[in-house]
């Protein structure tokens, strides 16, 4: 059997491996939340909910703010569970994190229209692993809600470490990001490399931290022509994304 042309894989989450819609304008959301909250004694009209979560978001992300930010990553510069908390102390009610963490993951499943794996994840890297390779998870993302996910779609357990932006108070394309688990899982960056949908931050972000790259075209990425990478698939195909990181198969960038 050939041998793997990486030690260490590197992948994005959303858009890469995972198809997900979110809709976090949707009204039937806000009343479910709003109601939620009520139950513990923060009572909130929707509408007020809604605009109260906005603008504890801004207090927190304030000078924070990335490059770009999708709904389903839910605000990956900061740690989501400390706006659901302060929601609770608006209204004067002592909610402890479980609660506030709780409360999240409510609002996440309510508002979320589609969850799944694209076609061929397990195997996919069920394949690399069996075949010696490290599996990583480099994602801006919320774990108060990814953990979840993860655990849903069957993932749990699937990467030899993950980290998630919300935990670090920083995402990609920030080279710091790369750093945290290049430095902290002991990685060679020249036997690594970063699979993402994301031109600027997979793309651009792995290059800039010494990652060969492979760029994938999903439904989630954004709209423009293919980055500069070490391979592109301009369209979302598990298996020959499976073959590519194998070195089963040349698709050059």
């Amino acid at each position: 059997m050939q041998a793997l042309p990486y030690q260490n894989y590197l992948f994005d989450l959303y858009g890469t491996l995972v198809d997900i819609h979110t809709d976090e304008d949707s009204p039937a959301a806000w009343e479910a939340l709003a109601r939620f909250y009520g139950y513990y004694g923060a009572r909130y009209a929707p509408a007020g909910l809604q605009a109260a979560y906005q603008a504890e978001v801004d207090r927190q992300t304030a000078g924070k703010q990335g490059l770009r930010r999708d709904s389903h990553e839910a605000h990956p510069e900061i740690e989501l569970a400390g706006v659901f908390q302060a929601l609770f102390q608006a209204k004067g009610v002592p909610a402890d994190r479980a609660l506030a963490v709780h409360a999240g993951q409510f609002f996440r499943a309510m508002t979320t229209t589609r969850l799944r794996l694209y076609d061929g994840v397990p195997a996919m890297l069920a394949m690399l692993r069996a075949r010696g390779g490290r599996l990583y998870l480099l994602s801006n993302a919320q774990a108060i809600f990814t953990a979840c996910e993860l655990r849903a779609l069957g993932l749990e357990g699937a990467f030899d470490a993950v980290y998630l932006s919300s935990d670090y108070g920083c995402k990609k394309p920030d080279r710091r990001f790369f750093d945290l688990l290049l430095t902290r899982q002991h990685l060679d960056p020249a036997r690594s490399i970063m699979v993402g949908n994301d031109p600027i931050c997979d793309a651009a972000g792995g290059r800039a931290a010494g990652l060969d790259t492979l760029f994938v075209r999903s439904n989630l990425s954004p709209e423009g022509p293919l980055p500069q990478a070490t391979f592109t698939l301009p369209a979302m195909d598990i298996p020959r994304m499976g073959a590519i990181l194998a070195g089963e198969a040349v698709h050059p960038g």
